[in-house]
C-alpha cells in the first residue's frame, strides 16, 4: 500500500496500520521528516570550554556541535568536503583543531578549512568549509536542525525555558547517561512515552509515585485565570502551521512525595520547588524531559533502523553536586532505569504484535490523549508533504 493511500486510510483516533511500522518506504519518509526538525543533542556542560565538541547522529546523518574560540556555540555536519569522510568519530572530545582521520583536512572550531595537503592551483579553501546546521540553546538545553529551514520555535522555546528555569536547568551537568537498543520501529517508542494507560500494569514503581498513572491524572492547566504560577503549554494540533510541536505539563506526584526515588523523597541537592509536583516536556518528535526538584531526566529517541530504535537517556544534577557526597548514581538512576527497561519489553512486544498479518489498529482510551495527538500530528505532517 502506498504511503499516499495508508493516509488516506487511517482512521483519526485510532493507532497507525502495520505499515506504518514496518515499510522501509515510510521509514524512509519519516527520516525526512525528523531530519528537518528540532532534535535535542547536549546540554551546555558538555561542550563548556572552548574546543569542546560533541556528536550527535540521526539516521545516516552525524553532526558535530563544537565551542569556538570565540566562545560561540556551532553545529556542523560531521562531513569533510574532501571525500566525505566523518571527522570526529568519538561520542565528545576537546582539541584545538578538528582533523579528518583520513586525509588529514583540517578545519578551525567555527567549521573553515583551515589546511589541505597537495591540492591542485585554484583551490579555494574558503569554498570548503564545514556545512553549518541549524542550532538553538534553551536554557541549557542544546537543539539542532538537519534542515536548512526547521520549525519556528517562537512558541516552544519559551515554554520550555519556563520549565528548565524552574528547575534550574541552565547550571546542571550530566551525571549519568544509558543507551537502551529497541527492536522496534521509533513510533512504538514514542507513542508509548506519551500515554500512562500502561503504566499501572508495567510499571509499579512510577505508578506508586506519580499521579500521572491514575485515571483522571492527565490534567491541563492552559488558562491564566486559573491562579497557578504556571501555565501548561499544549501545542500538537493536527494542523501543521511551521512551529514547533511543544508540550510542557505540570503534573502531582503522591501525597508526601517530593521526587521519583524509591522513598519519594529527595535523592540530590535541591535545584527546584519542593511542591509535591514534576514537569514533563517534550519539544519536537524526538525528545523529551522530565524534571524533579532535585534531578532532571532527558530522553534522546534516535530511529536506526525500520524496527531498531535507540534511546539515550540522560540524568542531570546541580552542576556542583558531587557524586558521591551529594548523589549516589544507583537510586538517582534507579526510577528512570528500570521504566526504561520495562519500556523496552512492552514495546518490542508491541512490535512483534503489530508485525502479525492479524493487526488491525484499535481506537485510543481516554487515557491516552497525548498519543492520539503524536499519531495524528505525525500523519498531518507526511500528509502536508506528499
Amino acid at each position: 500500500m502506498s504511503l499516499h493511500d495508508l493516509i488516506a486510510a487511517h482512521r483519526p483516533g485510532h493507532a497507525l496500520a502495520r505499515d506504518f511500522y514496518a515499510s522501509q518506504a515510510v521509514f524512509a519518509r519519516d527520516l525526512d521528516l525528523l531530519l528537518g526538525r528540532w532534535t535535542f543533542v547536549g546540554h551546555v556542560s558538555e561542550v563548556a570550554e572552548a574546543g569542546d565538541w560533541i556528536t550527535a547522529e540521526l539516521g545516516d546523518e552525524s553532526a558535530i556541535v563544537a565551542r569556538g574560540e570565540d566562545g560561540t556555540l556551532r553545529a556542523m555536519a560531521n562531513v569533510c568536503r574532501h571525500r566525505g569522510s566523518r571527522i570526529c568519530v568519538g561520542a565528545r572530545g576537546s582539541a584545538t583543531v578538528l582533523v579528518c582521520p583520513y586525509h588529514a583536512w583540517s578545519y578551525r572550531l567555527d567549521g573553515r578549512l583551515r589546511a589541505a595537503r597537495e591540492m591542485p592551483p585554484g583551490f579555494d579553501p574558503a569554498a570548503h568549509g564545514l556545512h553549518p546546521l541549524p542550532l538553538a540553546e534553551i536554557c541549557g538545553l542544546i537543539f539542532i536542525s538537519f534542515g536548512d529551514n526547521p520549525p519556528d520555535l517562537s512558541l516552544a522555546a519559551p515554554a520550555l525555558a519556563e520549565m528548565a528555569e524552574r528547575y534550574g536547568w541552565p547550571t546542571t551537568k550530566i551525571a549519568h547517561r544509558a543507551l537502551y537498543r529497541v527492536g522496534a520501529n521509533w513510533k512504538l517508542a514514542l507513542e508509548n512515552y506519551h500515554e500512562c494507560y500502561h503504566c499501572a500494569p508495567a510499571h509499579p514503581e512510577f505508578s506508586v509515585l506519580h499521579a500521572l498513572a491514575r485515571p483522571g491524572g492527565r490534567s491541563l492547566n492552559t488558562e491564566p485565570e486559573a491562579g497557578a504560577d504556571f501555565r501548561d503549554t499544549e501545542e500538537w494540533s493536527s494542523r501543521p502551521d511551521g512551529r514547533e510541536v511543544v508540550r510542557v505539563m505540570r503534573s502531582v506526584l503522591s501525597e508526601g512525595c517530593d521526587s521519583g526515588s524509591a522513598d519519594g523523597r529527595t535523592i540530590a541537592p535541591v535545584m527546584g520547588p519542593l511542591d509535591n509536583h514534576c514537569m514533563f516536556g517534550e519539544l519536537g518528535f524526538l525528545s523529551a524531559f522530565l524534571a524533579y526538584p532535585d534531578y532532571g531526566v532527558i530522553y534522546r529517541f534516535i530511529p536506526r533502523g525500520v524496527l531498531d530504535t535507540q534511546m539515550e537517556v540522560m540524568w542531570l544534577v546541580r552542576g556542583d553536586a558531587q557524586e558521591g557526597r551529594d548523589y549516589d548514581v544507583q537510586r538517582l538512576t534507579w526510577l528512570w532505569d528500570v521504566t526504561s527497561q520495562a519500556d523496552k519489553r512492552i514495546i518490542e512486544t508491541n512490535q512483534a504484535g503489530v508485525l502479525s498479518r492479524h493487526y488491525r489498529p484499535g481506537p485510543f482510551s481516554l487515557m491516552e490523549p497525548g498519543t492520539r495527538d503524536y499519531v495524528e500530528r505525525y500523519v498531518a505532517e507526511l500528509k502536508a508533504a506528499l
